[in-house]
């Protein structure tokens, strides 16, 4: 075909983007705003056809099974998304908490100590204030591990729309909270909501994990086509195993290397992560929410989350128990421990961040799905987590306003002070400047 052809052929619906834009659209997922708005916006979407008359449609979908029989892989789609695509959204939490452990804030004790502390408050407070909203109105503790999880994605995201000149520091602490509380979710996943384990399987798994660290972090090896077929396995093994497949993410972003490849090169980890990003914040992320937040929002909906235990303790624990968390397991740290908050912060900015915190929505959904089995209790648990994030991310989004409000008049202050001294001592506003 000419070139000119080439350049003038006609593009066809869902045909695939130019280099230019196709790095232009990765590029974006690989920010926090972008991510999160994707995010909000699939949720939105499944909340809108699970409402509609087409709800049957997103039932059906939902509910549709494919896969490999023999394997035990024949899953519904809501299944593919939280065991498998959900597993990439793992992957790069595991490896950004590798950075961090290694050359980022976590790798300095003294400097960790706080965030690691309220994020541990941040998870242990939920848990409680669902268990005791829950069993005080007749309910169970099913549930104690809903409201422990903080989204990245979501609590990034709207930190990004409003930060225009809040601290550096915020955004750290709440990022550290962040990768501590979905460590400590992979932990519950793994202890809890294991009840069989099929033990060649999880030998078989474990035996794939050291042969990806010996590939990756000893031979050296690159290529795609190496690590994909083994993660594939090492995740299908994972899954037979009976320990949750999200695991097998998280495990193998861990063993990723930090380290600089020769004098002047890349992290791998950070290359890895600048790859796989965008197909989690743009594929994996966007269709777990989709396929998990759809669920029938009515007066009755809402009258049995305000009137019924478990759901109302899982919102409550979002709304309230992460703050009080979050706010108290600081106080402690600070007050009975040589940690110490930045001096960039205020304790205005760490209440903020507490109700930051509070939106659990990706992680929240898929533990209330391995926590409860018959579809009613989990649909009023979804409504539950929805009505605690929401509430959680509208306080916090008033307060980092304000806070946003009062940096942005320092900052200006700041700038016409400046602006007064360069013009006292002759600067370039100072028109007797030309006269010396």
């Amino acid at each position: 075909m000419p070139a000119g052809n080439r350049k003038n052929r006609t593009r066809t619906f869902l045909d695939r983007l130019p280099l230019p834009e196709r790095t232009f659209v990765a590029d974006a997922l690989r920010t926090e705003t972008v991510g999160g708005m994707v995010l909000l916006a699939a949720a939105a979407v499944a909340l809108v056809w699970a409402n509609t008359p087409l709800s049957g449609a997103y039932e059906s979908v939902r509910n549709f099974h494919f896969g490999i029989e023999a394997l035990g892989l024949n899953l519904s789609v809501a299944h593919w998304t939280a065991d498998g695509l959900l597993a990439i959204f793992f992957f790069v939490a595991g490896a950004e908490l590798k950075r961090e452990l290694v050359v980022g804030k976590l790798r300095h004790p003294g400097t960790a100590l706080l965030p690691v502390v309220a994020a541990i408050s941040g998870m242990v407070v939920p848990a409680l204030v669902y268990g005791l909203v829950a069993t005080s109105m007749g309910g169970t503790w099913n549930g104690w591990a809903v409201p422990m999880a903080t989204d990245i994605a979501f609590a990034l995201g709207v930190l990004a729309v409003i930060d225009t000149h809040l601290p550096s520091a915020l955004r750290a602490f709440l990022l550290t909270l962040a990768v501590v509380d979905d460590l400590g979710a992979i932990v519950v996943i793994a202890l809890f909501y294991t009840s069989t384990i099929h033990l060649p399987a999880l030998i078989g798994a474990m035996l794939g994990l050291g042969l990806f660290f010996h590939l990756h972090d000893r031979r050296r090896v690159h290529g795609w086509y190496w690590y994909v077929p083994l993660a594939l396995a090492i995740w299908g093994l994972t899954y037979a195993s009976g320990v949750h497949a999200t695991v097998a993410g998280v495990a193998m972003g861990l063993l990723l290397r930090v380290t600089k490849d020769g004098e002047r090169g890349r992290r791998p980890a950070e290359r890895i992560l600048h790859l796989v990003r965008p197909v989690s914040a743009g594929v994996a992320v966007p269709l777990f929410a989709l396929f998990a937040a759809g669920v029938s929002v009515s007066g009755d909906t809402l009258g049995d989350v305000v009137g019924r235990a478990e759901p109302l303790g899982v919102a409550l624990g979002l709304a309230a128990g992460k703050a009080l968390g979050v706010v108290g397991g600081s106080y402690l740290a600070v007050r009975f421990t040589r940690a110490r908050l930045s001096a960039e912060l205020a304790w205005a900015d760490v209440i903020a961040v507490a109700m930051l915190a509070g939106i659990g929505f990706t992680v929240s959904l898929l533990i209330g799905e391995l926590a409860y089995s018959d579809p009613a209790d989990l649909e009023q648990i979804k409504a539950g987590i929805l009505l605690g994030s929401l509430t959680s991310a509208l306080l916090a989004c008033l307060l980092l306003k304000l806070r946003n409000n009062k940096y942005r008049r320092l900052y200006e202050a700041e700038a016409a002070d400046e602006n007064a001294d360069e013009n006292a001592d002759g600067g370039p506003g100072d028109p007797s400047a030309h006269d010396r």
